[in-house]
């Protein structure tokens, strides 16, 4: 069983740790048509209970969800176009990297489901300010596109990066995030 110490790899400033409790207080109004990104099949289950923390780890491309810092499940995942490097403007084709929080999700989607990422954050926000640049926004997890019908045009989808900076996963795997990961979860994005 794979553990994931949290003390060894958590590097959170006061501001972020404000911010997620603000977040985590404030639930935007949901629009039947926003946007969210996903893969292969999920590995076995460890437990079926809600998670506390999910880890993406980019390089790998895998998901992984822990209750405290039991892993209970992993996925594999695509990312952006450009998936190397921290998202820092609007367009850029990149997934952030850093620590949000999952605040709130959208069963009709233009994708298999989505929950969204509260990218950008604070520190995110500030330095785009500084530099006169659109930090973006609206970073999801889902699943396939809905137009994704045929199961060679799911695996074309599967074996690439493809989405503007969201995470993708399998509908499977995004059907049991969706059940696993309620709104609150921290969400640690590594490169």
């Amino acid at each position: 069983m794979q553990v994931f110490d949290l003390k060894t790899n958590l590097c959170v400033s006061a501001t972020q740790r404000r911010l997620a409790v603000l977040v985590i207080g404030m639930m935007p109004l949901l629009t039947p048509t926003m946007t969210g990104c996903s893969t292969t099949k999920p590995q076995s289950v460890v437990s079926t209970s809600r998670v506390s923390q999910v880890v993406v780890r980019k390089a790998a491309r895998n998901l992984s969800l822990y209750k405290g810092n039991q892993l209970v499940r992993e996925y594999r995942i695509n990312l952006g176009h450009v998936p190397k490097g921290h998202k820092m403007q609007e367009g850029d084709k990149r997934t952030p990297e850093g620590d949000y929080i999952l605040d709130w999700r959208n069963a009709r989607s233009r994708y298999y489901k989505s929950i969204h990422i509260s990218y950008p954050n604070v520190h995110d926000r500030t330095f785009a300010q500084a530099i006169g640049i659109d930090p973006g926004g609206m970073i999801m997890i889902h699943g396939r596109p809905s137009s994704a019908k045929t199961a060679g045009l799911m695996k074309e989808y599967d074996a690439l990066d493809w989405t503007d900076g969201c995470i993708a996963v399998s509908n499977e795997a995004m059907e049991q995030i969706w059940r696993l990961v309620p709104d609150g979860t921290p969400i640690r994005i590594l490169p």
